[in-house]
């Protein structure tokens, strides 16, 4: 039993922010300026589908940018879906990007 004076706490939980995705129209120019900024580039990856991700991370931080082609952000909570046929190694994006279908 709880005495009446101590309130329970609910358990922490510790969340960190991982990645930004950003959206751009031009994916290599976004990547020139990422790289002249001094950040290190994580990912640049392609497929046959048109879909590409870069991914960048700025020195000493815990959260890095995504841009690249194909990518569309879902406007609504919990609505993040997968679309298109695309290769699913590297899944670690795939949460809370979508490809656009290309078919």
């Amino acid at each position: 039993m709880v005495p009446a004076t101590k309130v329970p706490t609910a358990a922490t939980i510790d969340l960190k922010l991982e990645v930004v995705i950003l959206p751009v129209s031009d994916v290599d120019r976004a990547k020139q300026f990422y790289q002249g900024l001094g950040w290190r580039l994580d990912a640049d990856i392609a497929f046959d589908n048109g879909f590409r991700v870069v991914q960048f991370t700025p020195s000493g931080s815990g959260c890095s940018i995504q841009f690249g082609t194909n990518i569309r952000l879902e406007r609504h909570c919990g609505t993040a879906r997968q679309v298109g046929g695309f290769p699913r190694n590297g899944d670690w994006w795939a949460a809370i990007a979508t490809v656009a279908d290309t078919r």
